[in-house]
């Protein structure tokens, strides 16, 4: 419907045209005279319209959605929704106008009528943005979806919105159907898939991540091949953003998340344990039976006086009944020290409260290698903080290489220059 009709038009516009032509021009010159008037007073309209709706019925709106105990009402107006939305009126009012405002140059009618149709959907696409930014902040407050790429959904949306209004701003400047600018884009869609490859791989990666719930935003992940070790704090549509624990911030692009590997530490997270995977390298030559004498000192070790006892009558009987020759020590059945050192890091680390014993618990020998005999501790804290972890397994192993000597064990360490320098003043004195 227009604002006014062909005949009230004609009437303001000769209206104004009388009133010009006293003044004594030409009249081509009172053409003029009267576009520029009738623009003037439109601008001024236009701004009045505007201000209007932004002052006073934005201001009632905000006072109202202020009382309101909904959230999503707030966001509008964070997200500026209404003030895009009043837009909209004094382009619609500018479009109607147009035929009175240019009624004495109607060759200028059509190009003004594309310039405030492209304002139009600029307004329109605009508004759609606004309107998704709420939905995005929106879906950020519930917490069924905190730890979705939003981001990425938005930025597809806006992708959309702006290829449609790109399409309809072509089809008003050109005149031609929005459909012959598809066909003419299905020609250099080569070029467009160099173009935005980058947003297309994205796009695409962004699904496969959100899909199969690869990463969520707030998971700790590591990839050690763009440096990033920390948190995820933003998942978008070309790229992730990490906070690494030195508050460095690392972005990855999305479809590196599908290509390459990486290390999400999510499921240690949720199980509320950091694995401790660490090993102790023991010297081999050092690693023999006990002598009785031993025996009974390691007795005094609280942790072991029970495993002690009951492991030496197994023996005993294993041996008495066998008929085991206790001359040679290669018979039957003897304690180790590394045995024994293997018990007391498994009782030391069981009884300790910072080590999960529900979750995975292992004291084992790995394959002996040229640095000697690793014994490896696998076990779980009761923490994931990372500093916390840290000390956890410091403390642990500060204890056991402390007790290392107790056993009459060595800890293996290639040879340092203090050792070079003894062995070479030995050779020097024998020589």
């Amino acid at each position: 419907m227009e604002l006014l009709d062909e005949n009230i038009q004609s009437d303001v516009y000769r209206s104004m045209l009388e009133m010009i032509a006293k003044l004594g021009l030409s009249s081509y010159s009172t053409t003029i005279m009267t576009t520029i008037v009738l623009s003037i007073l439109l601008v001024i309209i236009l701004y009045a319209i505007d201000f209007l709706l932004r002052k006073v019925l934005l201001l009632v709106l905000t006072n109202f959605i202020a009382k309101s105990k909904t959230k999503i009402d707030d966001l509008l107006i964070k997200n500026r929704v209404l003030q895009f939305a009043t837009h909209i009126v004094p382009v619609i009012v500018a479009k109607e106008a147009i035929p009175l405002i240019f009624k004495g140059f109607p060759n200028w009618i059509k190009i003004a009528m594309q310039i405030t149709d492209i304002a139009l959907v600029i307004a329109v696409g605009l508004l759609f943005n606004a309107i998704f930014k709420t939905f995005r902040d929106f879906l950020r407050g519930n917490k069924s979806f905190s730890d979705k790429p939003i981001d990425s959904y938005l930025q597809v949306m806006n992708i959309l919105v702006f290829f449609v209004c790109g399409i309809l701003i072509f089809s008003i400047a050109t005149g031609k159907s929005p459909i012959t600018f598809l066909v003419s884009l299905g020609a250099a869609s080569a070029v467009l898939m160099l173009v935005f490859k980058d947003s297309i791989l994205g796009f695409v990666a962004s699904i496969q991540v959100s899909m199969n719930d690869m990463v969520r935003v707030g998971d700790w992940i590591e990839m050690t091949k763009y440096g990033a070790d920390g948190n995820v704090t933003e998942i978008n549509l070309g790229t992730v953003k990490v906070q690494n624990f030195d508050k460095t911030i690392t972005t990855i692009p999305t479809y590196a998340l599908v290509s390459d590997s990486f290390r999400n530490y999510r499921g240690m997270q949720n199980a509320g344990g950091r694995r401790i995977k660490r090993s102790i390298n023991i010297k081999m030559n050092s690693i023999r039976f006990l002598t009785e004498e031993e025996i009974e000192e390691l007795k005094k070790i609280r942790m072991l006086h029970d495993f002690i006892v009951d492991r030496t009558n197994e023996i005993n009987q294993y041996n008495v009944s066998n008929k085991v020759d206790p001359t040679i020590l290669a018979n039957g059945r003897r304690m180790t020290n590394i045995g024994l050192f293997r018990q007391y890091i498994k009782t030391y680390t069981y009884n300790s409260p910072k080590i999960r014993t529900d979750l995975m618990f292992e004291v084992r020998q790995l394959q002996p290698t040229e640095h000697g005999l690793p014994i490896e501790l696998f076990m779980f804290t009761n923490t994931t903080v990372w500093n916390e972890y840290e000390v956890i397994m410091a403390d642990i192993f500060d204890h056991i290489i402390a007790v290392v000597p107790y056993f009459h064990l060595e800890i293996f360490e290639l040879p340092s220059s203090d050792d070079m320098r003894v062995i070479a003043e030995a050779l020097r004195r024998n020589n």
